[in-house]
């Protein structure tokens, strides 16, 4: 087990000698999922996992480098000291890295999950559940999903860095699913942040499977969403799925790099958005999901502007990109865990608040689409174009809200939404997940306010 009393940076120092760049990446996480469906328990999920990752980072070019990679299910020094031997082929050089005393990070938990009896996490599924089918007859299927994990992870580099951390995460899900006459819909809702078992004193399970149920029941009776340009309007509450995939990946340092993000390669300090916008990636949030204290290369974390008044200033670096560039990694380096390589990353990327009213940015579209939730989507990074389900949107007209709309998809380009966006709201909201990209998942949040974008391509079929 890691731990900060016992950690000492002298007995890795060995396996840290080669190359340019080494590190070791040490966790020892657990975590427990409960499954919920048909009105029972159905699986309870347990694990624990533990190793070391070591990556040395050797110099074959200019600014081209060689990554070496290898991993063990052990948390021994010894073993990773010969690991180290077999990746260097003899190449290490003679005198290990001195290092300094532990820098050790952990948030506040005040209930931990670990402690909880499962009694009662399976009684929230369980509300969940009833709170659900008390919605509507046509509610034919729950599934509600509670999963639970703790982990420990440190990390120690060449320089003589020696950083640990601490997390604990909760997480909740409800999916619901109705049908009418052969129609069938579905309604979602998610909690969970990094937090232990309080935050269901905050947020009740039962609360949002109602959300979801009703979210559900009320697509069976609403008309097919029309198809064609129009106005569409994306509520805070839809939260930031569009600006994470549509262009949060394509700032992303390899990306770049790779030559797979043209819309935004060689274009620091060109205008690329309204002037009005501002996207930041911030790991730093309290308690957010995609929130750590450094990195996953042991990089310190702090907030990333990309895009300031409508320029871009920056990218997403991992210590590699920021090598092959010439500067220093800005703490966007993150991995799945430590049988994976460290590839950059977003962590909680959101639009800064504008000036105008929520209310006023509806009433302002003559016909369009008002989108509350987002659903899954695909993403081109190459060139920019999207495809996403909306979970929830509504037809307005004459700045009206008139009725819902089922079966909505949104088609665009994210770069052109970035240049086209003409109004911004004060307020903001947010969504969670687990970001995959190259197998890998890590994960994050991202925000947005309001926002209206004039002309935008919506897929649906009128009703025959």
């Amino acid at each position: 087990m890691i731990n900060p009393r016992t950690l000492r940076f002298d007995d890795w120092a060995p396996a840290l000698c080669g190359g340019e760049h080494a590190e070791a990446f040490l966790e020892d996480g657990s975590g427990t999922s409960l499954h919920f469906e048909d009105s029972r328990l159905q699986e309870v999920l347990s694990g624990t996992d533990r190793g070391v990752g070591l990556r040395f980072l050797r110099k074959n070019g200019e600014r081209t480098f060689e990554t070496v990679l290898g991993s063990l299910n052990s948390l021994d020094p010894a073993e990773a000291r010969a690991l180290s031997g077999r990746l260097l082929n003899g190449s290490a050089r003679p005198r290990p890295p001195k290092g300094g005393p532990i820098e050790y990070h952990r948030h506040f938990v005040r209930r931990h999950p670990f402690q909880v009896p499962i009694e009662e996490k399976v009684a929230l599924l369980q509300q969940a559940d009833e709170a659900a089918r008390a919605v509507s007859p046509f509610v034919k299927q729950v599934n509600a999903v509670y999963a639970e994990r703790m982990r420990r992870f440190a990390v120690l580099d060449s320089s003589g860095g020696c950083r640990m951390g601490e997390r604990s995460v909760v997480i909740f899900y409800v999916s619901v699913t109705a049908e009418k006459d052969g129609i069938l819909q579905t309604g979602g809702e998610v909690i969970g942040g990094l937090k232990g078992f309080e935050l269901f004193e905050e947020y009740s399970t039962a609360r949002a499977a109602r959300i979801a149920a009703n979210t559900a029941v009320s697509k069976l009776d609403a008309p097919l969403a029309p198809a064609g340009e129009m106005m569409v309007v994306l509520s805070s509450s839809a939260g930031g799925t569009l600006i994470h995939e549509a262009i949060g990946h394509s700032l992303e340092a390899d990306h770049i790099q790779e030559g797979t993000s043209p819309h935004y390669a060689g274009k620091l300090g060109q205008t690329v958005a309204q002037p009005f916008l501002t996207i930041i990636d911030d790991p730093t949030m309290p308690y957010a999901r995609g929130s750590y204290p450094f990195d996953d290369e042991g990089t310190p974390a702090k907030p990333t502007t990309v895009i300031k008044d409508g320029v871009l200033v920056d990218y997403l670096y991992d210590r590699l990109t920021a090598f092959k560039d010439g500067r220093e990694s800005n703490g966007h380096g993150r991995r799945e865990g430590f049988r994976h390589r460290p590839i950059p990353r977003m962590s909680n990327l959101y639009i800064a608040p504008g000036k105008d009213d929520p209310k006023a940015i509806v009433r302002s579209v003559k016909r369009g689409l008002l989108v509350t939730k987002m659903g899954g989507g695909q993403v081109n990074t190459a060139t920019g174009e999207f495809v996403f389900g909306v979970d929830e949107g509504f037809l307005v007209e004459e700045g009206r809200i008139k009725h819902l709309v089922r079966d909505a998809n949104l088609l665009g380009d994210g770069p052109e939404v970035l240049r086209t966006v003409d109004m911004l709201g004060w307020d903001i909201g947010w969504g969670i997940g687990t970001c995959g990209k190259d197998g890998q998942g890590v994960p994050v949040s991202d925000g947005q306010p309001t926002l209206r974008i004039p002309k935008l391509l919506v897929g649906g079929r009128e009703e025959k």
